[in-house]
């Protein structure tokens, strides 16, 4: 703290900050209590890196929630909102488009963890492909997804209490200091640990977003202030010419396009947010629960009654709900409270932290409770990612390669070090270049969906190989270095996002393409192909469709294409004009809400229908017989 900072300026300040250490402090209490439980509970490695596979329904939809959704979340969604406007907002989809994931492959994957007793992914996918190219590369995958990702997470955390201690707390101090707890108590007590402290993670990410887009209205003088502040934000875009679509309306509130070509070095005209790009976003955000972290979590489960609950009920209703309400309130709010004087400097990383602050005279409490809320939202996935990083270079490297005779106790141990190194690498690497850590936090989800070749190889068809998988892999992640805002750093003609298209979107293109090729120019045979059908047979035997829901398939497809071109992909653009003049305010209705928002808001409603068809009707997330599953697991020996 500086001496030189007036008296008078601490004394106005200390209110703030008694409240935020309190509730900071009762927070920390919190995780650290689970982190000497999970410890103590932590006799074998399996229950260490995997909860010895007991976590419950409830625990699970919560934490699994928590992990899916980070501090970009609570934090940068609502900023970009506030910059980029309603184009942006598709981005909320993510609240069903993640666990679509989910939807497809956790309930299968669990399976396969409980018959063959897999404890990382990589021993699924090198037990089902063969070799140990797979094993690694899965590492590989992990460390791209965990490191960055982690790191945007920790730095965040020091940015938002350097703004909320008006620069007291300096950025790199707070992020080491208010990291070093998550690293205590996801190093002492594993996976556990980590599932009890997300619980209430979850709760707090929730609420204070919710609590937040409340604020937002409040201070722009309730309903009626705010539409009519976001109608003269337009009016003054129209005045202007600034941020203009193509077809002349305010980027804030219209898609500028399906599909823009872009020269390299120039910017799409009216935002980058065409509908190719909202749709290759949401690839990359389906990347979250297909990364090798998102694997583990389905083994710990206990049981397969608790995915459809997380992602149709938690995620597709709650959180989906609150995205497109509560935080384009903070967002648009946001264009309100400058023009009305309440907050001014704005960008995309500080709205939050200065809508927080609006409240430090008021409800000084209230600053505490929101800044652990913020807090909580930055680590529910950080803690996850260290703990499932940590499992893999254990089991897939040490245990595998350098010590195979290591014991549980060993293991342990290996698993705790490897937590406190992943989480200094991150901290290094975010104190040291937060521009390079924000690039690369970029890519992490992208990295993630690169798995998505491999899950459909283990879980639905036999006949993608083991060299395809691989190479597909490999391709995958290079198309998305080299697209993505990295692609600055190897001088690339055509530079990020070509045709305003996600470098998942483009990752994904030759990953299939090439998985598929080689697939069928190196077709496996014998031994190989034999050890895949086998898995095929379990699965098929405990989690294969009725012949009544199998002739839904065709339909299921249909609505799911469907959401994904109309809703919020190519096709989107329908809803610039569709319900309103977005040039013209006093045509909005119902609510006085721009047509592109009523049409995120329909298909909201239709998204969480398709989600709730395929998890509950179609039965790709109904729980599995636990007798069937003994019945038909192999038998040891």
């Amino acid at each position: 703290m500086s001496d030189d900072v007036p008296v008078y300026y601490l004394k106005k300040m200390e209110p703030k900050l008694i409240w935020l250490m309190m509730f900071v402090g009762v927070y920390w209490a919190y995780c650290l209590f689970w982190g000497v439980k999970g410890a103590l509970f932590s006799k074998t490695s399996t229950d260490y890196f995997l909860a010895g596979r007991s976590i419950s329904v409830w625990v699970f939809v919560l934490a699994a929630t928590a992990t899916s959704f980070s501090g970009w979340t609570f934090i940068g969604h609502p900023g970009k909102i506030f910059t980029t406007g309603l184009p942006y907002a598709f981005a909320s989809f993510y609240a069903l488009t993640i666990p679509f994931t989910g939807v497809l492959f956790l309930r299968r994957q669990w399976a396969l963890s409980k018959a063959y007793h897999y404890i990382t992914p990589g021993e699924m996918y090198s037990d089902y492909y063969g070799g140990d190219a797979i094993r690694l590369l899965t590492v590989l995958v992990a460390f791209l997804f965990s490191v960055p990702y982690l790191g945007v997470q920790l730095r965040a955390s020091g940015d938002l209490f350097h703004v909320l201690t008006d620069g007291l707390v300096g950025v790199n101090f707070g992020m080491f200091a208010l990291s070093a707890v998550v690293v205590i108590y996801v190093a002492s007590g594993g996976l556990r640990s980590v599932a009890y402290v997300d619980c209430v993670q979850c709760v707090l990410l929730a609420l204070g977003m919710v609590i937040l887009g409340g604020i937002a209205i409040h201070f722009a003088g309730g309903w009626s202030g705010f539409v009519a502040g976001i109608g003269e934000m337009v009016k003054t875009d129209m005045s202007t010419g600034e941020g203009l679509t193509p077809a002349g309306y305010s980027s804030k509130v219209a898609i500028p396009g399906s599909i823009q070509i872009v020269s390299a070095g120039s910017k799409a005209t009216g935002g980058t947010w065409t509908g190719m790009m909202c749709m290759t976003y949401m690839f990359a955000l389906m990347g979250i629960q297909s990364s090798p972290a998102f694997s583990m979590w389905a083994f710990s489960n206990k049981t397969s009654r608790a995915f459809r609950w997380q992602q149709v009920a938690a995620s597709s209703v709650i959180i989906g709900i609150i995205l497109f309400t509560f935080t384009i309130f903070q967002g648009l709010g946001g264009h309100v409270l400058v023009a009305n004087g309440t907050i001014e400097s704005v960008n995309d990383k500080n709205l939050v932290p200065l809508l927080i602050n609006l409240l430090t005279d008021s409800a000084p409490w209230l600053v505490g409770l929101l800044a652990v809320c913020a807090l909580a939202a930055m680590q529910s996935t950080g803690a996850a990612y260290m703990s499932t990083f940590s499992a893999m270079v254990t089991r897939d490297i040490y245990a595998k390669f350098i010590a195979p005779e290591a014991s549980d106790k060993i293991q342990k141990l290996s698993g705790r070090i490897f937590v406190v190194l992943v989480a200094l690498a991150a901290l290094i690497v975010a104190a040291n270049s937060s521009q390079a850590i924000v690039m690369l936090g970029g890519l992490a989800v992208a990295y993630g969906f690169q798995m998505y070749p491999a899950l459909i190889g283990l879980c639905y068809t036999s006949k993608l190989t083991r060299k395809g998988v691989v190479w597909g892999i490999v391709a995958g992640l290079i198309a998305v270095t080299l697209t993505d805002r990295t692609s600055a750093w190897f001088g690339v003609p055509w530079g990020a996002y070509p045709l305003t298209i996600h470098s998942a979107g483009w990752g994904i293109f030759f990953n299939v393409i090439v998985a598929t090729v080689v697939s069928m120019l190196y077709p496996e045979t014998g031994e190989d192909k034999d050890r895949k059908l086998e898995k095929h047979r379990f699965l098929q035997a405990v989690s294969g469709m009725t012949p009544d829901r199998k002739k839904n398939v065709g339909l299921a497809w249909g609505l799911t294409a469907v959401w994904f071109l109309v809703g919020f992909g190519p096709f989107a653009t329908i809803g610039n004009t569709l319900f309103s003049n977005p040039a013209e305010p006093a045509t909005w209705a119902p609510f006085g809400l721009p047509s592109l928002w009523v049409w995120q808001l329909l298909f909201l409603a239709y998204g969480i229908f398709v989600m709730w068809f395929l998890a509950f009707y179609m039965g790709l997330s109904e729980p599995i017989n636990p007798e069937r599953l003994e019945k038909y697991a192999p038998k040891p020996g």
